[in-house]
């Protein structure tokens, strides 16, 4: 599919979508590449959460999908 096919497909579907989260989304998604974007700067405890997250990964300290929704089915029924 060419650019403009692209091009026109989005614009179809962006006029005829009702959905306004859809529309904020992709609003969201096409100011990423404008120049008037700044990327969100993090803190010094969000950069240390983030490595001690990827950290817990390689370690294999996670719950998978199924097994996070499992605990939480759990709490809900006390």
């Amino acid at each position: 599919m060419s650019t403009l096919e692209i091009k026109n497909k989005l614009i179809d579907k962006i006029r005829t979508t009702e959905d306004q989260h859809l529309l904020e989304e992709i609003y969201r998604l096409i100011e990423i590449e404008s120049e008037d974007f700044e990327p969100m700067k993090l803190s010094s405890e969000q950069k240390q959460a983030i490595a001690q997250g990827q950290k817990d990964i390689k370690e294999g300290k996670f719950l998978t999908d199924k097994e996070a929704n499992d605990e939480i089915d759990q709490w809900l029924k006390g």
